[in-house]
């Protein structure tokens, strides 16, 4: 499964309901199965490993949702295995990292990073980013868990000193950018010479070349951001993150009197995103992949439940945008349309718009759309399960 599938199986598990009836939902609690078809969906699909090969943004993709559901796993259950699972596929992935010529680890691949770099053989602060997210978290845990400090105490420390040498790489590769409305990180277009093992001819020009990321990626980095904070506690990492959460909020617009929002897959973000010519590198408008916007929907939760930047009236315009203009009003077998309303692409005709999963513990509709429709044995279901059981359980889990 490449990336590409891996968005469209995401979507799908998101927004169609499962071919079997619906459980009772009248009391809105989850059925009771759920954490054990959970548990042989993901330790059948482990087996298969992605950890042992995958580089660069598939990290992301194909890696984090195991370690994602990992995490919140031991969140549920207070189970080492989990811990120790979590454990085993870190170090598999980590430890496949090479020296880049500036010294710092990488895991490049050609073909990953998103037009127009994908030319390039190079690593991916989003595959990263994603992959460190549960990781951190996990470090957390065991160093604050005295039962699980003598096994994984040593590795607890070590993921959380890689995880700041990355965001410490990023920054000095120049993918930070500040901007007029907050800050954001570019892809840069250079990568590795396989030949001289030095840097293409790209790197000179670091600090003002480069392809501003989406914004469902600047959202997913942002959340690894927020995770770093929680557990350092040093400011910059949410500095950086509420930085991009401020250019976030700016680019969403209201609709329909300000009942509802609106916003764009990408939009250019300073002189590095212009062509010659002065047109846009990328195609501006809703992208008619639904699934994306749930990504986005991650971050501006997150952003609220750590007190940063979306307010709740944000939030409630999310729900009321999910909920009374998305929705086609049927809890069972409930379908989505896109966020503006616009005609379905060919190509995500099932997926225009999905259930934006973080906003479920927001809203009681929500919440009952999600219970009559969730498959918690799906691909996309590997993160979503334990996290929604972990909340239901009086956990502090952000999704």
């Amino acid at each position: 499964m490449n990336r590409r599938d891996f968005l469209k199986d995401f979507a799908l598990t998101a927004a169609v309901a499962p071919a079997h009836a619906a459980p009772d939902v009248s009391h809105a609690k989850p059925p009771e199965d759920w954490f054990v078809r959970w548990e042989k969906n993901v330790l059948g699909r482990a087996r298969a490993r992605p950890c042992d090969k995958e580089m660069g943004e598939e990290l992301g993709w194909l890696v984090s949702p195991f370690l994602n559901g990992f995490y919140y796993a031991y969140r549920v259950t207070g189970d080492s295995k989990w811990v120790a699972l979590l454990v085993d596929w870190a170090d598999s992935w980590i430890q496949r990292g090479i020296s880049e010529p500036d010294g710092f680890v990488g895991w490049p691949k050609s073909g990953t990073g998103g037009a127009p770099a994908e030319g390039f053989y190079t690593d991916s602060l989003l595959g990263e980013a994603m992959a460190l997210r549960p990781v951190v978290l996990m470090a957390e845990e065991i160093l604050k868990t005295a039962a699980l400090q003598d096994q994984f105490g040593a590795r607890a420390r070590a993921y959380l000193a890689l995880a700041e040498q990355v965001f410490e790489k990023w920054d000095t590769r120049g993918c930070w950018r500040e901007v007029a409305r907050g800050g954001l990180w570019v892809v840069p277009l250079f990568g590795i010479d396989r030949k001289t093992g030095q840097w293409t001819e790209g790197y000179a020009r670091r600090r003002t070349d480069g392809f501003s990321n989406a914004d469902n990626k600047q959202n997913h980095i942002a959340r690894w951001l927020l995770a770093l904070a929680d557990v350092t506690k040093k400011p910059i990492y949410r500095e950086r993150a509420e930085k991009w959460l401020r250019l976030m909020k700016s680019r969403l617009r209201t609709r329909a009197g300000g009942k509802y929002y609106v916003w764009y897959y990408w939009e250019p973000a300073g002189p590095w995103d212009y062509k010659m010519g002065s047109s846009p590198k990328h195609w501006v408008g809703v992208h008619p992949n639904g699934g994306y916007y749930e990504f986005d929907v991650m971050g501006m939760v997150a952003a609220f439940e750590h007190g940063l930047v979306f307010t709740r009236d944000d939030i409630q315009r999310l729900i009321a945008t999910n909920r009374d203009f998305m929705w086609n009003q049927q809890v069972t077998g409930a379908k989505f349309q896109r966020l503006d309303g616009g005609p379905s692409d060919p190509r995500w005709k099932e997926c225009p718009g999905v259930l934006w999963t973080p906003l479920v513990p927001h809203d009681e509709t929500l919440r009952r759309i999600f219970l009559a429709n969730h498959d918690p044995a799906s691909w996309g279901a590997l993160p979503v399960t334990p996290w929604f059981l972990a909340r239901e359980a009086g956990q502090a889990v952000t999704l």
